[in-house]
């Protein structure tokens, strides 16, 4: 009877392991999706703006929001942010935390399809608001509706007002996209199975407290080749 327990706990420990690292490839899995989207938005002829991105402070990427059941509090999506280093964002682009969207009208804006979406950060009240628990968008934090294109600059009454600008992919379709109402909030459970320990979204991308995870590696490596460095107005980066 002894050996059966022992050999029962023995098989229970080993398993435990296994599903462990299960959550943390799945999470992995996520990060490097992250990176594939944002590269293949990059490659659209009429993308984000470059005068916009590179004055950016931070990027979020949600790849494939998905449509909820009726019933079950909406739709959601998962992806990860990144912001430039240094105090006054002046650095390369940090390693990532990753982040949750949440809200009733995700996924049902453009035919309930799956939907990918990124988000830029323009400014340091913007990315205060990213880095507490969680924020409203258009409520909490001031969101518009990113102009797209060659011809858009950071000249648009969108990026002068907007401390977040969004943008969406679904069917091939490239676009801005409202988006008021649903929120985004860290997500602690995956930033602890990417980086082994639990950490906040402020220690990753502002404090620099973490290296950066081979799964991040294209997104971040993305965000330095295609912006590399912050072109805003001095007086906004103090």
């Amino acid at each position: 009877m002894r050996r059966i327990l022992a050999l029962t706990a023995a098989v229970t420990l080993a398993a435990l392991p296994a599903g462990s690292q299960g959550t943390a490839d799945k999470e992995e899995n996520r990060l490097q999706e992250c990176g594939q989207v944002l590269e293949e938005i990059m490659n659209i002829p009429d993308n984000v703006p470059q005068d916009l991105i590179d004055r950016a402070e931070c990027v979020v990427v949600i790849p494939a929001a998905k449509k909820g059941a009726f019933g079950l509090g909406g739709s959601y999506g998962r992806g990860a942010m990144s912001c430039r280093t240094g105090e006054n964002f002046t650095g390369s682009w940090s390693a990532p935390a990753m982040y949750r969207l949440e809200g009733i009208n995700i996924g049902f804006q453009l035919g309930g399809e799956e939907i990918d979406y990124v988000f830029l950060v323009m400014n340091k009240r913007g990315v205060n608001s990213l880095l507490k628990s969680k924020v409203k968008l258009g409520g909490d934090i001031s969101a518009a509706i990113g102009p797209k294109g060659r011809t858009a600059t950071a000249a648009t009454d969108a990026f002068m007002r907007a401390e977040l600008l969004s943008y969406s992919r679904t069917r091939g379709l490239f676009a801005g996209i409202a988006l008021e109402g649903s929120t985004l909030r860290q997500d602690n459970s995956a930033n602890e199975k990417i980086y082994g320990r639990k950490i906040n979204a402020r220690s990753i991308v502002r404090q620099g407290k973490v290296g950066m995870p081979a799964a991040g590696g294209k997104l971040i490596s993305l965000l330095n080749r295609h912006s590399p460095t912050n072109q805003s107005e001095p007086k906004s980066l103090e």
